[in-house]
């Protein structure tokens, strides 16, 4: 099945590609989500006469991400949890502890954007976590989880 891209997407295509994906990825997703178009005769003629403010706007979007990595680079959140002695947390630091730390700081951003490699945080320490607030902007921030004690 044939579509035109509306915007960049990652490991398919750039903006007015056209490309060939299964009917289902194009049907359930892409398409609802505004991200292509069948790629019709019409659609493309469409897509020609608004290429220049789809590019405007793709570039708004990347300035207004590297601002905000700009903001993010380097922040330290600091996340208290109950622990043990031995520094092993009751439960763990999840994407959404860190996402509602970053809204009280004024920060925002979505959970699909935290990117945890090694999974959710079970112990007290400080841990490097990518922010993927654009496709082609990545930052990194530190989460120090700081351990309470219960008597």
């Amino acid at each position: 099945m044939q579509i035109i891209l509306l915007e960049k997407i990652v490991n398919l295509g750039q903006l007015g590609d056209i490309v060939n994906v299964k009917k289902g990825y194009a049907r359930n997703y892409l398409i609802p989500q505004g991200k292509a178009k069948w790629a019709t005769e019409s659609a493309i003629a469409e897509f020609n006469t608004k290429r220049a403010e789809l590019e405007k706007k793709q570039i708004e979007k990347l300035g207004s991400a590297q601002a905000l990595a700009a903001k993010l680079n380097g922040l330290l959140l600091q996340i208290t949890q109950k622990s043990g002695v031995d520094g092993k947390l009751f439960g763990s630091v999840t994407s959404s502890n860190i996402l509602e730390s970053l809204k009280t700081q004024g920060f925002s951003v979505e959970k699909s954007m935290i990117r945890m490699p090694e999974g959710q945080i079970k112990q007290i320490g400080d841990y490097p976590i990518t922010i993927a607030i654009h496709h082609d902007v990545l930052t990194q921030i530190t989460v120090s989880v700081l351990g309470e004690t219960t008597a």
